[in-house]
């Protein structure tokens, strides 16, 4: 009886007159309002009251959902969720941390294996450049591995080998990891210190009795055995050597068996010396000289750096080096300018250092190839470098800038007498300030025994080299299977047909 009673009422509510003044529902229609919480209710009753027409089941679900939305609205506007928790849960601090989170990936992830190779291609050739200068070793000495490298301007196979031979714990931040199991590696790294090897024999005066003996070493004989140490081994047969890191960062050296290396991934100072099918900046890594000046201990100013433009080096050299003469010639006697000849010694090595660290600019023009140890001994100097050497390709060049610390000036204009000094006199004390600033942020790519420092950012070269190795090496099987065409080579033969195009296309875009 209850419920008909309810009913009986609804259906009178339902018909009583609705009475709204019809000017205040023209003005609510333009107004149009956004719905307020009151608003709100009042049209879920309006809906509600709608549907006491229908039969009695949906009315009392209707009432149900009404109760429903009235303690939602309630719960909302008076206790509103704390959303600390589910921002504790999920810290966007950082794109990088969403995206390790995400990948869940762990760096290094490129795995180097260091070959073992017998002592004649690492520690015998420090062995036999000590006993070219007089040491003597007992026959009892058969330890070699404690016999010091000797220092000089291409150092970075030294360090490279140091870095893999130490234990996990003292390689903490490298881009690579070193692997024991060769199956595991992404590439092969073969010790051979061929800079070294190089200049074993000291050089002797055309003439001399000692000139027309026979070389107790011999470096192309050494060149010509570790490769074919390596074409015996598995992994070189594997990728014809594609996949293996060669240090060759004296422009002369592994010159005897360039042609049966020229896959590999060869770490040059430069490429003055190579034809484009031998190294290119596609697959191979520029490495910078290792400094042999110390590095400048002072903080950026100009007060101490009295000279204007300091250089010291061979004045006489081959090639692209003649431009030096050149600039010999126009710059010898400019007021505030220091240029002079000085060969490869401690003398020479204590007055350049002294040069450096006073002067404003340091010189660097090309040498026998387009660069020179200079250009890195200015840099941990914080004498601004000013380039001269249209060709030069540069380390590092996809992560510095070098313009920001450098000043490039092209050869036809250096040679142009008065307009180097001027172009340099005419840059303010800010902009100098500016240029050493930079200078300093950038010289830990440059020092070899920093722990981030030059040796991190090579194997970060190396290991950009990734995946373009592996597009060669299997690319290379579908085409050829395999025996490939590469391996021709070795032998000698002329490429031809669709490997020379291949060819091309790697190495000379």
């Amino acid at each position: 009886m209850e419920i008909r009673r309810t009913y009986s009422r609804l259906k009178k509510l339902m018909r009583m007159p609705y009475t709204k003044n019809m000017n205040e529902e023209a003005k609510a229609k333009t107004r149009k309002p956004k719905p307020s919480f009151v608003s709100s209710i009042t049209t879920t009753s309006q809906t509600l009251f709608a549907m006491a027409r229908k039969p009695l089941l949906k009315q009392t679900l209707a009432t149900l959902f009404l109760l429903f939305v009235l303690y939602a609205i309630f719960n909302a506007f008076f206790y509103p969720t704390d959303s600390s928790a589910f921002d504790s849960t999920f810290s966007f601090n950082s794109a990088s941390s969403v995206l390790l989170a995400g990948t869940g990936a762990k760096f290094p992830t490129v795995k180097v294996f260091l070959y073992d190779l017998p002592s004649r291609f690492t520690h015998g050739v420090i062995r036999h450049h000590a006993l070219a200068r007089g040491a003597h070793f007992s026959e009892q000495h058969d330890d070699v591995s404690l016999l010091k490298y000797p220092g000089h301007q291409h150092m970075a196979e030294w360090y490279l080998f140091a870095d893999l031979s130490r234990n996990d714990s003292g390689r903490s931040g490298s881009p690579v990891v070193r692997v024991m199991d060769p199956e595991e590696a992404d590439f092969f790294f073969v010790p051979f210190f061929s800079s070294l090897s190089l200049i074993v024999n000291p050089p002797r005066p055309p003439g001399s009795a000692a000139s027309l003996e026979k070389p107790i070493y011999s470096d192309e004989e050494n060149q010509e055995a570790l490769v074919e140490w390596l074409e015996e081994q598995e992994y070189w047969k594997r990728s014809n050597g594609r996949d293996h890191v060669i240090v060759a960062s004296d422009p002369n050296a592994m010159y005897r068996v360039i042609d049966r290396i020229k896959n590999c991934v060869l770490l040059v100072s430069d490429f003055g010396r190579l034809r484009p099918d031998q190294g290119s900046l596609v697959k191979d890594v520029v490495v910078p000289y290792s400094h042999r000046i110390r590095t400048y201990p002072g903080d950026v100013g100009v007060a101490d750096r009295k000279t204007l433009l300091f250089f010291m080096g061979n004045r006489y050299r081959k090639e692209g080096g003649k431009i030096r003469d050149i600039l010999f010639q126009i710059l010898e006697n400019e007021e505030d300018v220091i240029i002079k000849h000085g060969a490869q010694s401690r003398e020479s090595r204590r007055a350049a250092s002294q040069g450096m660290h006073t002067s404003k600019f340091c010189l660097h023009p090309a040498g026998d190839t387009p660069s020179a140890c200079r250009l890195f001994d200015a840099i941990v100097s914080l004498c601004i470098p000013v380039i001269v050497s249209d060709s030069i390709e540069l380390p590092f060049e996809d992560t510095l800038d070098y313009r920001k610390f450098a000043v490039f000036v092209e050869t036809t204009s250096a040679i142009k007498p008065g307009y180097l000094v001027s172009k340099l006199r005419a840059l303010s004390k800010q902009r100098i300030l500016q240029y050493q600033k930079e200078l300093k942020e950038v010289k830990r790519y440059f020092e070899y025994e920093e722990p981030n420092g030059t040796v991190n950012e090579i194997w970060r070269q190396v290991s950009k080299k990734l995946p373009l190795i592996k597009l060669m090496i299997n690319r290379e099987k579908r085409l050829f299977g395999r025996e490939s065409v590469w391996h021709s080579v070795k032998s000698g033969s002329v490429l031809s047909g669709r490997s020379e195009v291949m060819r091309r296309h790697l190495y000379e875009r």
